[in-house]
């Protein structure tokens, strides 16, 4: 097998695992299993096989594999402080329904008849933010270097598919937040929210990433020789 096809197999597990952690709150908001459970048999061991796999892919020298999941996760991370800023002031001034990290701590302690503590927000945050590296890593590994604008549609997109979930509708906002106030201000905060998180991806990931194919590259270079 060569070396290509190992670091697409690598890559495709990488994706798997960085999926899971963003399925959970919806998961848990579709009624199917509370998130403390979900994160005790999901999310702690996915993000220890995250690390394992950079581990990996560091021992087999496949230096642009682990290059881009780092890289994904650093873009990440700061990309959803750019998010939190916008959502914290539209939170501020009556645009969210409620504060999320502090609801994502809540759910992820069980803590939803007693309310939130300092454990509880620190959970929250840290899912919160991992979240967002979550889907750093996965723009990372698909689209290489990729776009800033890229990156501001991949990011959007994130936004739509939260507010068509199923927390909206636990949340009483309906889809979009459309049921909340006069209908526009959950839409906008978290669109601008998510256009912040996808520009500072993008710029992270454009800067970082130089010379890295995206996916489809290497699926071209790993089946355009099959020997």
């Amino acid at each position: 097998m060569r070396q290509e096809k190992k670091k697409l197999i690598l890559i495709f597990i990488s994706l798997i695992i960085a999926g899971i952690s963003p399925n959970l709150f919806p998961v848990a908001q579709a009624g199917i299993a509370k998130l403390s459970s979900l994160a005790v048999e999901f999310l702690i061991p996915s993000v220890v096989v995250i690390f394992i796999l950079i581990i990996v892919s560091h021992a087999l020298k496949y230096d642009d594999v682990q290059k881009q999941i780092t890289n994904g996760i650093i873009a990440g991370l700061v990309g959803t402080v750019g998010l939190e800023i916008v959502r914290e002031i539209g939170f501020r001034i009556g645009w969210m329904p409620g504060d999320m990290p502090k609801l994502l701590g809540v759910l992820l302690l069980d803590r939803f008849a007693h309310g939130p503590n300092f454990w509880s927000n620190v959970a929250g945050w840290a899912y919160h933010f991992w979240n967002g590296a979550s889907f750093g890593i996965i723009f990372s590994l698909i689209f290489g270097r990729g776009k800033i604008w890229m990156a501001i549609i991949y990011a959007i997109l994130i936004g739509i598919g939260f507010m068509v979930s199923p927390a909206t509708k636990t949340l009483g906002i309906g889809a979009f937040g459309l049921q909340f106030k006069d209908g526009y201000q959950f839409l906008t905060t978290v669109t601008l929210a998510h256009i912040a998180f996808g520009s500072i991806l993008g710029w992270i990931t454009y800067k970082r990433n130089a010379d890295i194919p995206n996916i489809f590259a290497r699926l071209k270079m790993s089946f355009s020789n099959p020997n």
